[in-house]
């Protein structure tokens, strides 16, 4: 059997000490953690910069080190810095790096890249070996042109070869959030169904149990017909149905998991109920495909964007409230001629479809709004010229049946308006066919 500690959702995240003195007790044979995600935006990819905060992932990672040392076994982090770009690579080294001089210990780390040079995905383009993802836009070579940064989301294979260099830590760029902990199971020889099934309940730590938690841990056992599941925190319990819900997270077919490796078929797999807190999962297949599809993942800078934020409580206005609005976009350009192109205007409603948008089924309306007005333009004396003057308009606007000839909205801060800086989108979200290097870079520390 192997015994793999999946300490927290996001490295970073935290984890409570009691769980952390539960997993050194059962002494695990790796300690594997995700460290980031698409979750937060295009954002944290276009900036090359991590979603967690420096003070936070350094307590994680000054006991997971702790860990690796005392009970010389591997940390594996993968999609490092939550991004997983080049530089923030190197930030969670650096991270390492520092933890290290502090204790006076040593490694011998694996470093992983996953950018891929724009030249690559170009190639591949004009060679037809580019598929869009479902919801994603056909790619250009705009898009391509324009990304800050492009990744791909990595396969086992990396993780795999630096284990069998005997890499005490390995800091992975952007991976395929299963990987860092099925790599190694695989690399022991251990079913692949079973292995990247197991990564796949363990990439989010506790979220698998009841009651789930992204701050919590999980321990995963693997044999050689099954593997079993079960919590570190007294306080939760794995069960048949948050293990198999947690099967089918972030997955729009039940039964086939598509990953960079391959598919894992799970029309036979079969959840059990071992005792109080353990759930045992048998069944799982894994299918080889004839052709290998990796995700890749870039974002390009749009520009500056500007926020407002403010209530309205006035029953006439919210019932007229759509056509005010829509009024709105022309007042601007009737303002500012010399800026038509170069900007773009959101209004967000909460209290009126403000979090499901178009796809609402509930169509009643609060007795009070939470309006956002957002402005984005390259040019951020746009952004605040545009929104301040919907602010004031806004503000004042006179609509039909008003009553009131006081302020139309209500402002919880002061200044009303500001500007929350650079903002990105997915520009590639796409599949490529194409052969991809991650070598592997080894430093003594």
């Amino acid at each position: 059997m192997l015994k793999i500690y999946s300490p927290t959702a996001i490295l970073g995240y935290g984890f409570p000490l009691e769980s952390y003195k539960r997993a050194l007790e059962l002494k695990p044979d790796v300690i594997a953690v995700d460290a980031g995600s698409t979750d937060p935006g295009p954002y944290y990819l276009g900036k090359g910069i991590s979603f967690v905060e420096e003070e936070a992932t350094k307590r994680d990672l000054s006991l997971l080190i702790e860990m690796a040392k005392k009970e010389d076994i591997p940390l594996i982090i993968g999609s490092a810095g939550g991004c997983g770009t080049k530089d923030s690579v190197e930030w969670t080294f650096n991270i390492i790096k520092e933890i290290c001089r502090e204790r006076r210990i040593h490694f011998n780390i694996g470093i992983i890249f996953s950018d891929i040079p724009k030249e690559k995905v170009l190639n591949a383009l004009k060679k037809g070996k580019i598929k869009s993802l479902e919801g994603s836009h056909e790619l250009k070579e705009e898009d391509i042109l324009n990304s800050t940064n492009i990744v791909a989301q990595i396969g086992v294979e990396p993780f795999i070869s630096a284990l069998e260099k005997n890499i005490s830590i390995i800091v992975a760029g952007r991976s395929y959030d299963p990987n860092p902990f099925s790599a190694l199971p695989l690399m022991e020889g251990y079913d692949k169904g079973l292995s990247f099934h197991l990564g796949k309940i363990l990439e989010c730590g506790a979220i698998a149990c009841e009651p789930g938690s992204g701050r919590d841990g999980l321990i995963g056992v693997i044999y050689e017909d099954h593997f079993e599941v079960f919590p570190l925190s007294e306080k939760r319990k794995c069960t048949v149905t948050s293990v198999a819900s947690h099967t089918l997270y972030e997955k729009s077919d039940p039964y086939h998991l598509h990953g960079p490796d391959g598919i894992i078929n799970l029309e036979e797999t079969q959840f059990f109920q071992k005792d109080e807190i353990t759930v045992i999962v048998k069944g799982s297949k894994f299918i080889s495909c004839s052709e290998k599809w990796i995700k890749i993942e870039g974002a390009e800078f749009l520009g500056y964007r500007g926020v407002c934020i403010a209530g309205i409580r006035d029953p006439i206005m919210i019932s007229k409230i759509d056509d005010i609005l829509k009024v709105q976009y022309k007042i601007v350009e009737e303002n500012f001629p010399d800026f038509l192109g170069q900007y773009k205007i959101n209004f967000h409603l909460y209290g009126k479809n403000g979090v499901m948008g178009p796809w609402e089924k509930e169509r009643k309306i609060s007795h009070e709004l939470g309006l956002i007005i957002e402005v984005l333009s390259k040019e951020i004396k746009i952004t605040k010229a545009i929104l301040g003057f919907l602010r004031s308009t806004l503000l004042h606007f006179g609509y039909e049946g008003r009553i009131s000839t006081a302020g139309n909205l209500a402002f919880p801060f002061s200044p009303a308006e500001s500007i929350w800086g650079e903002t990105y989108r997915f520009s590639i979200y796409h599949l490529i066919n194409e052969e991809l290097e991650f070598p592997i870079k080894i430093l003594k520390i």
